[in-house]
């Protein structure tokens, strides 16, 4: 137990749930928000959502304390997160990860300042760039060219960027990438740090890397400053729900202002208490429960990768480098061999056999796979993707392959967005900068960010994961038949 840690408090203990249980006895007459009242306002959600749900539906008051400003039950949640992750600090997020990693760029640099980053980031990294006007610095990252996938960030590469860059503040990694790519973070830690920049990792795919042996090392046991954990993705809570961990390094105190710069006065107590509970039971059982995601995964790595053409990828890709190491709770699938594209085995997936998967892109296809699932699940799965090539396979020889396009950044992401612009058809684009976002969603890495060329590569892209179903976001025309480009 953390030496500053309270005497009555142990990882058995869920503060918030308590305290929320207590007011529930209390038997408070509410004549505060919000308006439903504990659900008697509004008979139709309390009836679709339960009224115990409804109950703790409920403002901050003193028995609850304040997320703004924590001192007594939040704040001792807060610091029994901090030790079961190996924190010095941990801040409840209601924001979604996006705030989490927003809230660490935020911190970390201003104005002006220069941050080393992989080109696939999630958008709130580039969004948070927007807001304050840093600079991004990008470590392009490796392909493999055969699952059209990007990979990590290769440490000669982030030692040639600090080389390039001296004045870089910080240096930002993802932990793992979506398909379960992972870094040395390890060294990536010890390269920035000896050359006085931060290390922050979006570990919103990474959660339970905390809690088990067999996993590729988490940000804080890796010397990170800060790190984004997606609570709500694998480690159970309540969707928006994350935390921000800051190692002994970091001024908390200005963490929490800048935090509340952006995060609302109104937390939710609904996710508040998810985090918090499913804090108690990763620190209780996550050994045994990220046991059996990993067993799961495994048999239906065996299971896919037994049907043909589907290539179901593991630690196998591991080169010590670009691919450093692999989250082996990770179910990423190629699917181009089949001829189709990961997207369009995505729609099958979910219109015709009711199987919803996390995302599918031009090559591949992730499953999520939690405790939740149970091994007749998987069986379903495996069926479905075995009928789905024997009715629709295809020749795949005209798919097309690039996945990561390097971009040639000419404006900052904040210049950009706020230039002066004109919107133009996506065909009249081609070598104007752009300003706005244009990307997949999932997984929400911009193919276009602000600030960069467009050029004939990108619309071809662009245009091909339009035409096999993929879910474009970012523009302001939502057709994406438009484009905002700099004047």
């Amino acid at each position: 137990m953390n030496a500053g840690l309270k005497a009555y408090l142990s990882q058995e203990s869920a503060p918030i749930l308590e305290a929320l249980e207590r007011m529930k006895r209390a038997r408070l007459v509410p004549f505060d928000v919000p308006g439903h009242k504990r659900g008697r306002g509004n008979p139709e959600l309390r009836d679709f959502l339960g009224e115990k749900c409804l109950d703790v539906d409920v403002n901050s008051m003193k028995m609850l304390d304040n997320l703004c400003h924590p001192v007594s039950v939040i704040r001792d949640a807060e610091e029994l997160a901090a030790e079961a992750f190996g924190a010095a600090h941990a801040f409840f997020m209601v924001g979604g990860t996006t705030s989490a990693v927003q809230a660490m760029v935020l911190t970390a640099v201003k104005r002006g300042d220069k941050i080393i980053m992989p080109r696939n980031v999630h958008r709130s990294a580039i969004n948070a760039l927007i807001l304050c006007g840093a600079i991004p610095v990008y470590v392009n990252p490796q392909m493999d060219h055969t699952l059209g996938i990007s990979l990590g960030m290769r440490v000669e590469e982030v030692k040639e960027a600090i080389r390039r860059n001296p004045d870089a503040k910080a240096v930002l990694v993802n932990n793992p990438t979506y398909y379960g790519i992972c870094s040395n973070l390890r060294e990536i830690v010890k390269v920035a740090h000896e050359h006085g920049m931060m290390v922050l990792a979006d570990e919103a795919h990474g959660t339970h890397f905390y809690f088990h042996d067999n996993l590729p090392v988490s940000a804080m046991a890796a010397g990170a400053d800060m790190a984004s954990i997606s609570m709500h993705k694998s480690g159970g809570s309540l969707t928006q729900s994350s935390m921000l961990l800051c190692g002994p390094n970091v001024n908390a105190g200005y963490v929490h202002q800048v935090i509340n710069i952006t995060q609302t006065t109104s937390g939710s107590y609904l996710l508040l208490s998810s985090l918090d509970i499913s804090r108690r039971r990763l620190a209780l059982h996550g050994q045994e429960i990220f046991s059996k995601v990993i067993d799961l995964v495994e048999y239906a790595r065996e299971e896919i990768n037994a049907i043909g053409d589907y290539y179901a990828y593991s630690r196998e890709l591991i080169n010590g480098d670009s691919i450093f190491d692999f989250d082996t709770t990770k179910l990423s699938i190629f699917t181009r061999p089949t001829g189709l594209a990961g997207i369009e085995v995505y729609d099958l997936l979910r219109d015709e056999y009711d199987i919803q998967t996390e995302f599918g892109d031009i090559a591949n296809l992730l499953a999520y796979v939690s405790v939740g699932d149970r091994p007749k699940d998987i069986e379903r799965l495996v069926a479905a993707l075995a009928e789905i090539r024997r009715n629709y396979r295809k020749d795949s020889s005209k798919m097309l392959k690039a996945e990561y396009i390097e971009p040639e950044v000419v404006y900052g992401p904040q210049e950009a967005f706020y230039a002066e612009k004109e919107s133009l058809p996506l065909e009249a684009t081609a070598g104007r900068v752009c300003s706005e976002f244009v990307m997949c969603y999932p997984p929400g890495i911009p193919i276009l960010a602000p600030g960069e060329r467009i050029t004939e590569e990108i619309l071809t892209y662009i245009k091909y994961a339009r035409k096999k179903g993929c879910q474009m976001t970012g523009p302001e025309d939502m057709t994406i038949a438009r484009l905002n480009v700099v004047k």
